[in-house]
């Protein structure tokens, strides 16, 4: 949509929609999911347990995603390498996601240790952690928290931890090289890769097509009366959302992944007049800077308008510096929260926000903001007009 004259820069920051790169508009078919390093790194874990246990390399290997369900994976490989000690390789399939690491062989080594317990290790080909804002040890492999419950949970079925310990050291043999293709480095993850997933699939939320089906979503839910929209950016916030607006029918929870000018475009076209956006930090810093495509390739977060969100509040000078150098969105509300000053600066970020997807409508909206913190389902701010959904 176009902005209106009187709502140039001056009151506000210039908004922006990029395009998707090429590549990612690219796509006639319908979308295949396809699984995350996490979930092949589970699989590869198991198979290699379970060498280590029976003597048997294993052609194939099930493993249970965060939800429960239970999925099958192909072993390219099972090898003892000694005695006590078994690698094992499962090949990721990434679906039509354009994903740098489709293609990785994701590697386990698993072998005992003379205490009880289970060690996981980062090996050639995982990034090492050397900034804070990530969630992660620094100094520690980036393997994120659900991948390493699943993780555990693979090799813990087969192994019982609590009586014989193993360690597992994931690895990915092209890893550095491939992280070459990744924001990991600006963000102080070296070496390689990110082990990662919440849901264990990957779901191709940064093509055309999944533009389309946001595109549908909202015209699906404007069909069926739906009083408003609530834009989320991924299932964690969707289920967050959900138990934030309990009233609401689940027609009105669209994954907006990176499209959200495109919702906003198509509500705009059917009449729906209010839409909820419920976010983390990082994706509320790129909208409430203006950008309304979010695709890591087109857009990062810009912490200055973090920093000027800081001083905005009442946040010291120093404060605000820290902040405009901070590594990560989520670092920056880390010292938010470090200095007493989240509860008063996330509302106005979200209040931001809210001023983002208006003016991108012309006003012919209403809009309403929610940050939710890293788990999805913990409300940490609100920005709404009195009169709206949010409490």
């Amino acid at each position: 949509m176009s902005e209106g004259p009187e709502h140039g820069p001056a009151q506000g920051p210039e908004l922006r929609e990029p395009d998707l790169p090429r590549t990612a508009k690219q796509r006639p078919k319908a979308l295949r999911t396809g699984w995350t390093t996490g979930t092949c790194a589970s699989a590869a874990a198991r198979a290699a347990a379970l060498h280590l246990v029976t003597g048997e390399p294993q052609p194939w290997v099930e493993v249970a995603l965060p939800s429960g369900r239970r999925v099958t994976f192909a072993v390219e490989r099972s090898a003892e390498l000694r005695p006590g000690r078994t690698e094992a390789v499962v090949v990721k399939d990434a679906g039509d996601d354009p994903d740098v690491t489709h293609g990785s062989h994701l590697t386990a080594t698993v072998s005992w240790r003379s205490e009880p317990g289970l060690g996981l290790h980062g090996g050639v080909g995982v990034g090492v952690v050397t900034r804070p804002g990530l969630g992660l040890e620094v100094g520690g492999p980036a393997i994120n928290p659900v991948p390493r419950a699943m993780i555990s949970q693979a090799v813990g079925e087969v192994v019982d931890v609590a009586e014989r310990g193993v360690d597992v050291t994931i690895s990915v043999p092209d890893g550095e090289k491939r992280a070459r293709k990744t924001t990991n480095a600006r963000l102080g993850i070296l070496g390689g890769i990110s082990i990662l997933g919440t849901t264990g699939i990957v779901r191709p939320f940064s093509t055309a097509s999944w533009r389309a089906s946001v595109e549908q979503a909202v015209s699906v839910a404007a069909a069926q009366g739906a009083p408003a929209v609530v834009l989320c950016t991924g299932g964690r916030t969707e289920k967050g959302a959900m138990e934030l607006l309990p009233g609401l029918p689940p027609v009105c929870f669209i994954e907006v992944g990176d499209f959200t000018g495109a919702a906003l475009r198509r509500a705009v076209e059917h009449g729906v007049d209010r839409v909820v956006f419920v976010g983390m930090v990082g994706k509320l810093t790129k909208l409430a800077s203006g950008v309304l495509m979010t695709h890591y390739t087109r857009s990062k977060v810009d912490t200055s308008v973090l920093a000027d969100v800081t001083r905005a509040v009442g946040g010291a000078d120093a404060l605000a510096a820290e902040v405009a150098a901070a590594n990560t969105a989520r670092h920056a509300y880390e010292l938010w929260d470090a200095a007493g000053l989240l509860q008063s600066a996330a509302p106005e970020l979200c209040r931001r926000v809210v001023d983002v997807l208006e003016r991108f409508t012309d006003r012919r909206i209403t809009a309403e903001a929610a940050m939710v913190d890293f788990t999805g389902r913990t409300v940490v701010a609100l920005c709404s007009d009195g009169g709206g959904l949010l409490p």
